[in-house]
Parts: C-alpha cells; structure tokens; sequence
C-alpha cells in the first residue's frame, strides 16, 4: 500500500473512533457529544460569535473580526441526520467558511426530530430565511449552504421558496448532501465497507425519526425527485469513500439535466463531510467553496 494511501486509511480509522464516541443510541447524549466536539473544534480567535434571536429560534452570525464583504451573506443549514446538531456543532464548518470568504454566515437551531418531524425542519428554515430578507438582504445576496441533512434542507428550502413564486437565492454550496432518503443510490452498498462514518442502521433511524409515515420521495424530503428547473448556481462536494457518494452524484446528474450550472468534486479517499476536520484536505475544500461564492458574487 502507497504511503499516501496507509496515511489515509489511519485517518479513517481515527474518524471511526471518533464518531463512534459521539454516535450514541440515547439521542441526548449524542447531541452533547456534538456539541462537545463543535466547542472544541470550531473555536476560532479570528471568528466571533453573535448571538441572535429568530422568532422563537437560536440563531449565530459568524464574523471574520477584520474588514471584509457585508453585501453578500451565507445562510447555513446544519447536518445531523435531522435528528442531531446545532449551531454550536456547525462551528467546525461556519468558521472555516466565514474566514474563507470573509463573509458573515448565520446558522439556526431548527427544531429536532423524532420530537419534532417534517416538516418543523423545514418551516424553520423558512424563518431563517424570512429573518434574511426582513434584515434587509435581498434573495439575490444570499448565499444558502449546507452539510449532510443540512444540505437536504437547504435545497428543500430553494425547492419550497421555488413552489411559493418567491425569488431564489444566489447559490447554493453543499458538503456531502443526504438528497435522497428512499437510499436509491449504489453507494449505499459500494461503500458501505469504506465509509468511517455512516452506516444503514443510522440512516434507517435517522429516516424513521425525521418522516416516519411520510412518502420518502416528497421533494421536500428527498429533494433529488424535485424539478430543478431554475435553480440557482451550485456546487457540491463529496468524498468517494461515503455511503452517499450518489446522492451527490445524481443531484449533478439531475442539475445538468435541468441546465443548471452545476459543479461536484469528488474529493478521493474523503467520507463524509471531512471538511469538518482540522486537516489539509478540509482547508482546501473550504477554499474551493469561496472561489464558487465568489465567481457567482462578481
């Protein structure tokens, strides 16, 4: 095995070990480990933290605490299979992404399942959005971006905005998107021996939470069976090693299709969302994502 490849698989393996020490059956539980690793790896000197109230909802703006761009804003939807996460554990990403684009990013404490289901996500989303363009943003400045489930939200609410005529936003950046929970891709079984960090039975639980007794290819829920037609510019990311290597690679598929313009890289020997790791690889990607923003800001 090439060095390269050794030094790859020791950091899957420590990835495995680390999330199975956050991944835990009592859902409280996980949701303190997440927000444990979030304090400890999303802590940045160079970024500060504001604080916000969204109707009833937690809410942060990110900031770079030197000069940068005010016109344009990123909107973030964290991940955590809808049933988990916080904009606590979402520093890992928000900070690298307001330091490198040098732009404010909001996050939002949307409301959890199994104890709130679709579509409570998804109206909270809504009030993030609608905070946006009462502070006095225009659709047309945001950017909306999104990790894992946070993806699936994030262009659920591009998807949902589209169904209420309402002008889309500027784009749209996503790490490793969950677009399809009815699990259709091959990756599914392709990967599932590689992928360090999901697995069928959390998926399994993760979809019974979040839209138990729902039909799994509502676009709201599985955005891979919306109609991409007019989409805004997008760009996504994804690990080779993941489970949901296709959920990304079909969504490509589709946004080509529809004419979108679209763009994936698959990033080779990465799982999912690696860009949360303090690593090398994690930098360069974030530093992908801010040439996309800022191509699509020019």
């Amino acid at each position: 095995m090439a060095l390269r490849e050794r030094k790859n698989q020791n950091l899957m393996n420590l990835i495995k070990r680390v999330h199975s020490v956050v991944e835990n059956a009592d859902i409280e539980k996980h949701r303190q480990s997440q927000d444990y690793f979030g304090a400890l790896l999303g802590n940045n000197k160079e970024a500060a933290i504001r604080e916000v109230g969204i109707e009833d909802m937690y809410g942060e703006w990110v900031a770079v605490s030197r000069a940068h761009m005010k016109k344009y804003v990123i909107l973030y939807c964290h991940g955590g299979g809808y049933s988990t996460g916080s904009c606590l554990y979402a520093r890992t990403l928000t900070t690298k992404l307001a330091m490198s684009t040098s732009m404010d990013v909001l996050s939002f404490d949307y409301r959890l399942a199994p104890e709130h289901p679709y579509p409570a996500a998804l109206e909270d989303a809504m009030k993030a959005w609608n905070y946006l363009m009462q502070f006095g943003y225009g659709a047309r400045d945001v950017i909306i971006a999104g990790d894992s489930a946070g993806g699936n939200l994030a262009l659920t609410l591009v998807h949902k905005l589209k169904e209420e005529g309402r002008i889309l936003p500027r784009g749209l950046v996503l790490m490793s998107p969950w677009t399809d929970l009815t699990s259709s891709g091959k990756s599914h079984e392709t990967r599932k021996e590689m992928d360090p960090v999901l697995h069928k039975e959390y998926l399994e639980q993760m979809i019974h939470n979040y839209a138990e007794g729902q039909e799994l290819d509502n676009p709201l829920i599985s955005p891979l069976f919306g109609d991409f037609s007019d989409f805004p510019s997008t760009y996504i990311q994804v690990g080779d090693n993941e489970v949901l290597l296709n959920d990304a690679t079909m969504l490509h598929k589709k946004m080509v299709k529809a004419n979108v313009p679209v763009q994936i890289d698959v990033f080779k020997g990465m799982w999912h969302v690696f860009q949360m790791s303090p690593f090398k690889t994690a930098y360069e990607a974030m530093e992908k994502n801010a040439e996309f923003i800022y191509d699509i800001c020019r």
